[in-house]
């Protein structure tokens, strides 16, 4: 038996011992827990097509980094009562990677009972074939899942790493397998720091996402996502996610945004954005952000600009995630 057979027949064997899909009537189940007013709202969260991908998915899903209970050990019980709530909400995209601490795991205790409604991404920080294929085993053992929606190269800052996740051995290698294998559907490339570096890597390979930082302080930044990685995802049809939205709050500093209205809706109204992720530290928390979700409308251009003015100051609180020069 080959490689690529051996590491198929595992996997599959791996989680069919522990998942039972459910789907459509699991999903269902979750979502009478609560009101029919809630059943009603989750229905009307904007949808959009992600790229090349044909899917339509709410502009809004759930980020398993940052702080949130499903980044943190001994969090178990708030990262799955978290989880619940999502779900409960209609949240049907999660996003995770394999260091991300335990949050593969705590998604894993409940996501596989809806694995049917629900776009599952995680990423891989390895640059190398057989370092990205060890991720992706351990990321669909700890998922609970035979095969992820989404999988993406993780936080990639330097010409120099395209030039390895490219090479001969590269991580690209094992992407190209795990995707004919049918392991993952689609692939992607995510980035924090340099902008340039990921325009390079989508005009170097097909990726079906990205996913960036884009928030609205991101337009005064010496080198902003936006101008920069957009128009190359668009010419490419490259589904587009975004994060860092308020910046883990420090957007809503007092003279900055006041609130998540204006920082979502900034994002979201970016043109070529499809949709966001973000992180929440209780259910109350994300509760609000999907109620932000459900009422978005795209901004005009003279909101868009009044936002930015107001966030012409914000300097490194709106990219302290980033190397500022």
């Amino acid at each position: 038996m080959d490689k690529k057979t051996t590491r198929r027949t595992f996997l599959i064997g791996s989680a069919a011992a522990a998942v039972t899909v459910v789907g459509t009537k699991a999903l269902s189940q979750q979502q009478q827990k609560i009101s029919q007013s809630d059943a009603d709202n989750v229905r009307s969260m904007p949808e959009r097509v992600m790229g090349k991908t044909n899917i339509s998915l709410p502009i809004f899903g759930l980020g398993g980094a940052g702080q949130t209970p499903l980044s943190k050990p001994g969090q178990e019980k708030e990262a799955i009562a978290l989880v619940e709530r999502a779900l409960a909400l209609g949240v049907r995209y999660y996003d995770t990677a394999a260091d991300y601490g335990p949050s593969e795991e705590y998604f894993g205790k409940i996501l596989p009972d809806y694995r049917n409604e629900i776009f599952l991404n995680s990423k891989t920080a390895a640059r190398d074939r057989d370092g990205a294929w060890r991720n992706l085993e351990r990321s669909l053992k700890r998922l609970n899942t035979d095969y992820l929606d989404g999988w993406q190269l993780h936080h990639v800052s330097f010409h120099e790493e395209l030039d390895q996740i490219f090479s001969n051995g590269g991580a690209i290698k094992a992407f190209e397998e795990a995707k004919e294998q049918k392991l993952v559907k689609f692939l992607g490339i995510t980035g924090h720091h340099e902008p340039d570096v990921i325009a390079a890597g989508l005009q170097r390979y097909p990726f079906d996402t990205t996913l960036i930082c884009l928030n609205a302080a991101d337009i005064h930044h010496p080198r902003p996502f936006a101008t920069t990685v957009l128009p190359v995802a668009e010419e490419r049809n490259v589904g587009v996610i975004t994060m860092k939205i308020p910046a883990y709050g420090r957007l809503f500093k007092p003279g900055i945004l006041e609130g998540m209205e204006q920082a979502m809706g900034y994002t979201l109204s970016v043109p070529g954005v499809h949709s966001c992720v973000i992180a929440a530290e209780d259910p109350e928390q994300l509760e609000s952000n999907v109620k932000v979700a459900r009422a978005f409308q795209p901004l005009t251009e003279a909101e868009m600009t009044s936002i930015e003015q107001l966030t012409v100051n914000a300097g490194e609180d709106g990219a302290f995630f980033r190397k500022w020069t």
